[in-house]
């Protein structure tokens, strides 16, 4: 019998079980980048342990050497099982899924199927900042269609984009973060219905960028784009990167709706020669056997949200904080403090706490800072206490 999403595991909370000390020993970007004195709740990196199935996969991978090229259909079976279990959607078709090296590097792959150099891109900031990075590397042209003041797609604003972006014949595309990233929105079924309305009106080809799918707090419903009326053109990347703490393991899938399955098809043979075998294995294994240890970080990760909140109530009341229903990220309004466009200068300076700075996320992000809350409850009291201390 299938056990309900975010009913208690019985898993220990993966955000409890390692200590300062253990996670300084780490050698990733999170916990290198700056000195030993700042506190790090910056990058999406989780300060837990792996859960026991990944271990198991990639031990017991690393045991027999295997660790060659990646083969088969076994991770995209692994999520088409998910999709249907917890997003109740059962249209994920193995044979329209193609594995890419990770999620950004397969967005950009999907852009290249569906649009030329100098198309437009639209992205809807304040929105994660390789959005920017990746479409103007490749070639491509940026065009923006901020969030409304509720943090919310704003219906009129991405008309007029789409409007703009394929005035003159242009072919344009549109980058869906999906949950949002830095807001943590989870958009409604009505609001990609939308989307995709628009998109077929205007000609507008969509890829969803929708990684932090697995992270959707129990209040909410996350709804894969390809399955809302008119999603069927469209592209997505998913991955278990996010929700189980793999980014060193590379590995994601492209997944294409009915309508785009021969753009899909027209996907270069040597990409799916750039993921690690064993990134595949351990994705696998997460999606299979790791849903336990997700509910007990989800049930962990909204018990950091309400002590966030009630941290900043005490320490920092002009910081306006209003979590999203998704991710392990919290957008955070500090223009009150009075600390100009690039609040988190002041945090790492005077108070020795990296957060993300708010600038690289486009229109809407000055005044504003990104912060991690997928660390030890004790981590999370230093670092609103230091970022206190920086302001007082």
């Amino acid at each position: 019998m299938t056990r309900i999403p975010h009913e208690p595991s019985g898993e220990p909370n993966p955000l409890c079980s390692l200590t300062l000390d253990q996670l300084r020993r780490r050698t990733s970007m999170k916990w290198r980048t700056y000195p030993e004195d700042v506190l790090p709740v910056w990058v999406a990196e989780m300060d837990v342990p792996l859960a026991e199935p990944v271990v198991r996969a990639v031990t017991d991978a690393i045991a027999l050497g295997d660790t060659g090229y990646p083969a088969g259909t076994g991770y995209a079976e692994a999520l088409a099982a998910f999709a249907a279990e917890r997003w109740d959607w059962d249209g994920l078709a193995v044979e329209r899924t193609a594995i890419v090296p990770d999620v950004m590097l397969g967005v950009v792959e999907m852009l290249r199927l569906v649009t030329g150099p100098g198309d437009p891109v639209v992205v809807n900031p304040p929105v994660y900042p390789p959005f920017f990075q990746f479409v103007a590397h490749m070639d491509r042209t940026v065009a923006e269609a901020p969030l409304g003041a509720d943090g919310r797609l704003d219906p009129g604003t991405l008309e007029e984009t789409f409007r703009r972006a394929v005035a003159g014949g242009r072919r344009a595309a549109y980058l869906l973060c999906s949950p949002h990233n830095p807001t943590g929105t989870v958009h409604t079924a009505e609001e990609l219905a939308a989307v995709a309305a628009l998109a077929g009106r205007y000609g507008v080809r969509v890829v969803a960028d929708e990684i932090h799918a697995p992270l959707v707090t129990a209040g909410a419903r996350f709804v894969p784009y390809l399955c809302v009326p008119g999603g069927e053109n469209g592209l997505s990347l998913m991955s278990a990167s996010k929700g189980w703490n793999l980014a060193g393991l590379k590995a994601a899938l492209a997944v294409a709706g009915p309508g785009a399955a021969a753009d899909l098809a027209r996907l270069p043979e040597e990409v799916g020669h750039g993921p690690s075998h064993v990134g595949v294995l351990a994705h696998t294994a997460a999606l299979r056997e790791g849903g336990a240890w997700l509910d007990a970080l989800l049930a962990g990760l909204e018990d950091n949200r309400r002590l966030l909140v009630d941290l900043l109530a005490e320490h920092l009341p002009a910081v306006v904080c209003r979590p999203g229903e998704a991710t392990y990220l919290v957008w955070l309004d500090c223009r009150a403090l009075g600390l100009g466009d690039d609040p988190a200068q002041t945090f790492l300076r005077r108070g020795r706490v990296a957060v993300s700075s708010g600038l690289p996320f486009g229109t809407g992000g000055a005044g504003h800072v990104r912060l991690n809350l997928a660390t030890p409850p004790e981590i999370l009291q230093e670092a609103v206490r230091r970022m206190a201390a920086a302001v007082g």
